[in-house]
């Protein structure tokens, strides 16, 4: 019999303001936490954070971000929370952070408490962290045993973050019906670990309904940095929605694009990675056979979110057919949620589909 597998977070608070409750909302999970941060993100929250905790009587042991999700990085951070007795985690910062500190939290063996600064990608809510080499280049997905205990989501701290952020969440989390429909089309895995649910299919629709539906007036929103009930929906769609449709859903040939961009030296490595997602998305529409209109609609609400749609938008201008192929080859290698599009997918379809991408936006 098929085996039907649906995960989530233990709990999920969202609202302006959220954060500044965090001590009572963690104090059940631990005596010491391990905060993971980094100095941009904790000059924002730090206080609010500290604050909380103080009022609840918690005393903390703060590590700062390096910059990279690798595995060095993951060890440094579990032997200072060793020498510290730290006996759960705390990350809080953007998706590199976050999956840091779920990696930290499996080698303490410990709870994990997720607070994004910004709704730039679907991973908080997820029992997987992706980890890069030092040098940025990805290198494999890390699976846990458990979601996060909690993650906690302040709104107004969203709507602060730079709207370049904001727009990259979108794009991710457009990715999650595209990729979960055609995971279940070829009945293909989740993440989870087995067949998509009832469940991780509608709330993958509805996180790509929600998103065509409020997407543009709640940038318009935090490109002023203000909270409305667009971008309430929006933070919602981006984080809760995403994330337990991609990782019950199933990712397919987005993602695994994203990750063959990685492998490419330049400017594109400047790129977020909802901007690469962004463009994967569309690489994928165009290996599905997509009628053009269907395209066009894509590229349009992309287009309105100042997410790149073309090569130059890609810093790809110059790239030359090699290069793309590279591109292609990383994508299709073996293990690679695009066979959860099709295993018949090769380097050169990629590649070619890369191409008629940027043609397509540029009639547009």
């Amino acid at each position: 019999m098929t085996t039907k597998v649906f995960r989530s977070p233990s709990k999920y608070i969202q609202g302006k303001g959220a954060i500044n409750h965090i001590g009572e909302h963690i104090e059940h999970l631990g005596k010491k936490p391990l905060i993971l941060s980094d100095e941009v993100v904790w000059g924002i929250v730090g206080s609010s954070v500290t604050n909380s905790l103080s009022e609840k009587g918690i005393d903390y042991h703060f590590v700062e971000f390096n910059g990279e999700a690798s595995m060095n990085e993951v060890n440094r951070i579990v032997e200072e929370g060793k020498a510290n007795d730290a006996d759960f985690v705390v990350g809080i910062g953007g998706g590199k952070i976050l999956d840091t500190a779920k990696a930290v939290a499996s080698g303490l063996d410990s709870n994990i408490v997720i607070v994004p600064s910004a709704a730039s990608t679907d991973a908080p809510t997820s029992a997987l962290s992706v980890i890069y080499t030092d040098e940025g280049v990805f290198e494999s997905y890390m699976f846990f045993h458990k979601n996060p205990d909690l993650v906690l989501v302040d709104t107004a701290v969203i709507a602060k973050a730079p709207a370049r952020l904001f727009s990259s969440g979108i794009a991710d989390a457009m990715a999650t019906w595209i990729e979960a429909r055609a995971t279940i089309k070829s009945n293909g895995n989740a993440m989870a670990g087995g067949k998509p649910t009832i469940a991780a299919q509608a709330i993958a629709q509805a996180c790509e309904d929600t998103l065509f539906n409020y997407g543009v007036p709640a940038y318009k929103a935090v490109q002023k940095g203000v909270v409305t009930e667009h971008v309430e929906a929006v933070v919602e769609a981006n984080t809760l929605l995403s994330g337990l449709g991609f990782e019950s859903g199933g990712l397919a040939g987005a993602h695994a694009i994203h990750n063959g961009f990685t492998v490419l030296d330049g400017d594109i490595h400047h790129l977020t990675h909802g901007e690469k997602v962004a463009y994967g998305t569309l690489v994928q529409l165009v290996l599905e056979l997509h009628p053009e209109d269907e395209l066009e609609d894509y590229i349009d609400f992309y287009k309105a979110l100042d997410l790149p749609t073309t090569l130059k938008d890609m810093h790809l201008e110059n790239v030359s057919y090699e290069d793309l192929l590279k591109v292609g080859a990383a994508a299709t290698k073996q293990g690679e949620t695009i066979e959860n599009l099709s295993t018949d997918i090769t380097a050169e379809d990629v590649a070619n589909a890369i191409i008629t991408v940027d043609q397509l936006s540029k009639l547009v």
